[in-house]
């Protein structure tokens, strides 16, 4: 069978949920526009947006600690910056979280939200030039620290069949889901290059899963323990790859990928 692309997502704010396209254009050296552009950083945490880092995802409000946030149905808006938040189908929040005045209000959305939670003070929604808020530090090899992540259906329903009952591969937050891969085929792309679309990739390593992987997308439940299906399955505890840019171009939904060496 042929590889081809089925899904496409990006997530604006670390931690909270998908949004699907149909299109992208990648840049070299950069991950999905958008994507990871916002993080919803703990209170006592150092960060200079002047000269932004990569900060372990601990520093931030996220799934693998926080599964509420799983109950949040989140959209931005990229061209006037505006995040709106709902909840079982009303929406609860909507601010500008370019602006300070718009940032102030969501981080005391999130304080009351979040509750006993915010160990560390109100929260602080993060942005910064060109800066990704993305979970993995650079990649030996790579050029940039904005990668793409990529994982084959095939292998989900691997972990599906082992567990015996269906898996949401939003579970995964992967911006581009493939079909048409065996199981764990994508493992394979590792050290190559793939074609998607008018983009190349050059893969780069697995992708270790953590406990975020834990709550259902649907219900903010821990349903699941993914690392240890993972592990006692099939020997590893990996989902996916991460890829970074090396050729500019469009996607979309349907686009065949080949990978050479």
């Amino acid at each position: 069978m042929t590889a081809e692309l089925i899904d496409i997502f990006r997530y604006p704010v670390k931690g909270l949920s998908a949004e699907n396209l149909q299109r992208v254009v990648l840049t070299i050296g950069q991950g999905l526009p958008h994507d990871r552009r916002f993080a919803i950083a703990r209170g006592a945490i150092d960060f200079d947006a002047a000269n932004p880092a990569w900060l372990h995802k601990t520093n931030f409000y996220m799934l693998m600690r926080n599964e509420s946030l799983a109950r949040l149905r989140t959209t931005f808006d990229d061209q006037s910056g505006v995040l709106t938040i709902c909840q079982d189908g009303s929406e609860i929040a909507r601010a500008n979280i370019t602006t300070p005045p718009g940032r102030a209000d969501m981080e005391q959305f999130f304080a009351e939200f979040l509750g006993d939670e915010c160990k560390d003070g109100v929260p602080r929604i993060l942005e910064a030039p060109d800066h990704m808020f993305g979970d993995a530090s650079r990649k030996e090899g790579a050029d940039s620290d904005k990668y793409v992540s990529l994982i084959g259906l095939a292998s989900i329903r691997a972990l599906e069949q082992h567990l015996g009952t269906p898996v949401d591969p939003i579970r995964f937050r992967a911006n581009l889901y493939l079909d048409g891969t065996k199981p764990w085929e994508e493992f394979t792309y590792v050290g190559k290059t793939i074609t998607v679309g008018k983009a190349q990739m050059r893969v780069l390593s697995p992708t270790t899963r953590c406990a975020a992987t834990q709550v259902n997308p649907a219900t903010a439940e821990r349903d699941l323990n993914v690392p240890k299906a993972l592990q006692q399955a099939f020997g590893h505890i990996h989902m996916g790859v991460y890829a970074e840019v090396i050729a500019s171009g469009e996607i979309e939904l349907g686009d065949v990928i080949s990978a050479s060496a």
